[in-house]
């Protein structure tokens, strides 16, 4: 890195709350969000936001004529970006950037209207601005009356974690001093879980859901040993403050990022050893020494091959030297383009409460004294992966 990079606050919606504090408690008990629900006559695994944020996510729609025909995505990214910059302390005035992405965009209202198409032939009025990718930072741009560059993307699941690169890129080209990144979604939709089912990587449900045991965890993410795939689709945002340079109020600082992209085997997969991940992890890590690391936060969605082959990846550049491995996704399930960032989260967090988070089910392998600095990982279909290294000082 030229300068540090400040996170100067994080904020997020997820299952898991909506504050540092309450993620943070639910990831000191073992049970998992997901939960069974009935979309489109199937009856599927996904997690779900709280009764109490979807009704802070109804009151901000209601708080505002315009914001009444919005996607769910744009209204997450609206809170978390209001609650990063509330606790930042930044103001309209300060005309920082913004760039919130997403994987798969206005899920809800790209099928409403598209099965509005197939029925009548012709579209709503609004049917175009509020399914456009550009409408989420746009409008987190209107409710925030900054004028700075704002940008929207969608690089699949390394989304939010490519949000971050972008930001970092302007800060260190003297093109803006403050940067809001982050990434939204709200995937749980009758065509996008059937998207994941033709892939056969999505959980399947008990043959009784009346009498499934609670305490079973349908997302088996870090669990090598597993004989089938176990993706959950869950929702949520989540959103970044960068600075330049060293702050009081830094939550953390960003010390090396990595990138890569390889040549695709398959739509779908990494090669079997995650050859991007080998080349983003050791891109972040630069000159600094493998034993430093303390945790990974692995990006592992479930599945049987995505995540052998990023532990794989992982061997080769630790050489077998593994430090301790941590995921959220079998506690809120892959949240797509946000998930790089509310895996961010649970890293500031570990890195707050000098505490690892356990996986129920994983080997509790090489468990820290101290946490010092943390390895962040994502990457998504096409094989762009992310890697962030971040640390307290």
């Amino acid at each position: 890195m030229k300068k540090p990079i400040a996170i100067t606050a994080l904020a997020s919606i997820s299952p898991l709350g909506m504050s540092l504090q309450e993620s943070w408690k639910a990831y000191q008990g073992t049970e998992s969000f997901i939960t069974m629900r009935k979309i489109s006559d199937e009856i599927v695994f996904v997690a779900s936001l709280s009764a109490s944020a979807k009704a802070k996510i109804l009151e901000l729609r209601k708080s505002n004529t315009k914001y009444e025909n919005l996607d769910d995505t744009v209204l997450y990214a609206l809170f978390a970006s209001r609650e990063a910059v509330k606790s930042a302390g930044w103001h309209s005035k300060d005309n920082f950037g913004i760039n919130i992405g997403s994987s798969r965009g206005a899920t809800t209202l790209f099928e409403k209207y598209h099965a509005e198409f197939l029925k009548e032939k012709h579209s709503s009025t609004l049917s175009s601005p509020t399914t456009t990718l550009g409408n989420i930072s746009s409008w987190v741009a209107h409710d925030l009356q900054t004028k700075g560059p704002e940008i929207s993307h969608s690089i699949t699941c390394s989304t939010a974690l490519h949000a971050l690169l972008n930001g970092i890129a302007w800060l260190n080209a003297g093109m803006a001093d403050k940067f809001l990144v982050g990434g939204s979604e709200a995937p749980l939709t009758p065509f996008t879980i059937a998207q994941m089912k033709a892939l056969k990587i999505y959980a399947q449900p008990p043959a009784n859901p009346d009498t499934a045991e609670r305490s079973y965890y349908p997302c088996r993410s870090l669990d090598l040993e597993k004989t089938s795939n176990s993706m959950v689709l869950g929702e949520g945002a989540a959103a970044a403050c960068l600075e330049l340079g060293e702050r009081e109020n830094a939550l953390a600082y960003i010390r090396g990022v990595g990138y890569a992209t390889e040549i695709l085997e398959h739509n779908a997969s990494l090669s079997t050893e995650a050859k991007c991940f080998q080349n983003s992890m050791k891109m972040a890590l630069g000159n600094l020494s493998p034993d430093e690391i303390d945790v990974i936060v692995t990006h592992t969605p479930g599945t049987v091959k995505g995540d052998l082959a990023e532990f794989r990846a992982i061997e080769k550049v630790f050489d077998n030297k593994i430090p301790f491995l941590s995921t959220n996704k079998w506690k809120l399930g892959h949240t797509f383009g946000a998930s790089g960032l509310l895996s961010l989260e649970l890293a500031i967090l570990m890195l707050q409460h000098q505490q690892v988070v356990e996986v129920p089910y994983a080997k509790k392998a090489n468990q820290p004294k101290a946490i010092r600095t943390i390895l962040v990982n994502a990457v998504g279909f096409g094989g762009n992966a992310v890697s962030v290294l971040i640390s307290k000082y």
